[in-house]
């Protein structure tokens, strides 16, 4: 499924996480005996994830794009997940908040691709990245993690976990003036108005995002060459938070206002 193969060893941890993913569950750690121990092994674990799910990989995800958030979950750099099928919801929809254990809204810039970015052996410049590129989408990310303390899994149990892909708003595509605009310092603001009719604010800027995200999108695509995966025309990646991830409670709503980039919305469900 999505070309990859399936890998007996690597599906056992693989079917654990999403028995655990379905059930809203969570695990201190996979077993011992298939516990992946090294980036290698995680990213293993979950290319097998859309052959366990049955879903479809339909985008990318970067987590950790900033020191920050590496510090946050301990992890050398940036990891990348898959998005899958039956996670993606359409802008202004309403998000399951049952067993989301993060609560947080992550608005980020999305990159939809237009043509196919297959491995190679010289990694890709950023230019033949955006060559490739046929839109730029704003984005929610609601990620969560089926591990119990998250902040203690580990690397390689994170990226088996997907590196904590979870549910996904991908927006309306912006104007394409966007490729005269410099993302690494453009302006993102998000609003949160809770349950009780309160409501409050919090702004960044897409240097929270590797410093650019074009930059962050060039590691992801240059991430899966590495991995022998072809990047796929249709498929779009989320490039990591702009800002400081906004905290959520059932009930609240979120926008991210991108200015002429757009805006995008969602609900977090009681």
């Amino acid at each position: 499924r999505n070309g990859i193969e399936p890998d007996t060893l690597a599906q056992e941890p693989a079917r654990t996480l999403w028995q655990h993913w379905q059930a809203g569950t969570v695990l201190d750690n996979l077993p011992a005996d298939c516990r992946p121990q090294t980036r290698a092994q995680g990213y293993n674990v979950q290319a097998q994830l859309p052959l366990v799910s049955q879903r479809d990989v339909v985008g990318w995800k970067i987590a950790a794009t900033s020191s920050v958030g590496q510090a946050h979950i301990n992890v050398s750099g940036p990891i990348a997940g898959r998005l899958l099928s039956g996670q993606i919801y359409a802008d202004g929809a309403t998000v399951p908040s049952a067993g989301n254990r993060m609560r947080v809204a992550e608005p980020e810039m999305a990159f939809k691709l237009a043509h196919d970015l297959p491995p190679k052996n010289q990694p890709y410049t950023t230019a033949e990245v955006l060559a490739a590129v046929g839109t730029l989408h704003t984005a929610l990310e609601m990620p969560d993690s089926r591990f119990a303390t998250f902040t203690a899994a580990g690397e390689a149990q994170l990226l088996a976990d997907n590196a904590c892909a979870h549910h996904f708003i991908l927006g309306a595509a912006a104007p394409a003036s966007w490729r005269d605009l410099d993302l690494s310092t453009w302006a993102v603001h998000g609003h949160v108005r809770t349950s009780n009719g309160a409501s409050w604010s919090r702004s960044g800027s897409g240097a929270a995002v590797l410093g650019d995200p074009r930059v962050a999108l060039t590691w992801l695509i240059n991430e899966l060459s590495a991995l022998g995966i072809t990047a796929q025309a249709g498929q779009f990646i989320t490039t990591g938070t702009c800002m400081t991830p906004l905290e959520i409670t059932p009930g609240d709503a979120v926008q991210a206002d991108f200015g002429v980039l757009g805006q995008v919305a969602m609900q977090f469900g009681l």
